[in-house]
């Protein structure tokens, strides 16, 4: 899942970005209105968290143009005012969520897994294709019984694999949902960690599941051709 952060405070937004991170979740982090705005135009989120209190556009008019704009995305708001009325107007924005500072990093955690569930009608418990299963909570992963370490990076690409069985995934789409915006575009990310992928849940584990699109992409298929 890809992540939209804003968040003026560089020490809360790294914070909650590294937090993140160490989740499985792809981050982005801007730190004004305007470019929260701008990321979130042009860019395929899962969720945003979008602090109320920023610099050149606040919370609400970023909510406020991308609900005009279309963009259905959840945004879950983080803010320092606990005014009832300020929360009414958060939501009547077309914010999903709303959560207080100071908050714990684990009720964060929590309503961003329950936004992810509530915008998708993917299968929020484990995920399972024949003998291969993964748990997107407890970030561990199995194939004929077997427990496989992965790194991060390996368990985003296979979750988002396994949350779109049987349909072709090009790179472009693995890297808009499993890398935030700093990767580098000319290098083979995408084919070293399918590789890497498939070394450790195919190599020894028949039949293989990851099969390769020549000029497209990669599909993780649930039966053997």
């Amino acid at each position: 899942m890809r992540l939209l952060l804003v968040e003026d405070d560089p020490h809360l937004g790294r914070f909650i970005q590294k937090g993140l991170q160490e989740e499985r979740y792809a981050v982005d982090l801007a730190t004004d209105g305007e470019e929260g705005f701008y990321l979130a135009s042009v860019n395929q989120y899962d969720l945003v968290i979008l602090d109320i209190m920023l610099p050149k556009l606040d919370g609400f008019g970023v909510c406020r143009k991308l609900r005009a704009d279309r963009k259905t995305t959840p945004i879950l708001m983080l803010t320092a005012r606990e005014a009832v009325e300020d929360k009414v107007a958060g939501l009547d924005t077309g914010a999903d969520d709303y959560l207080t500072k100071p908050f714990a990093f684990t009720e964060l955690l929590a309503r961003v897994r329950a936004l992810l569930r509530r915008g998708s009608a993917l299968p929020s418990g484990r995920l399972k294709v024949l003998d291969l299963e993964l748990d997107p909570v407890s970030h561990r992963v199995w194939r004929a019984g077997q427990e496989i370490p992965l790194t991060n990076k390996e368990f985003a690409l296979l979750e988002y694999l396994l949350r779109n069985t049987n349909h072709v995934l090009t790179r472009t789409a693995i890297i808009e949902h499993v890398w935030d915006i700093h990767y580098d575009s000319m290098t083979n990310i995408v084919d070293v960690h399918i590789r890497a992928l498939r070394s450790k849940i195919d190599r020894t584990f028949p039949p293989p599941l990851i099969h390769t699109v020549r000029g497209v992409g990669y599909v993780l298929k649930t039966k053997e051709d």
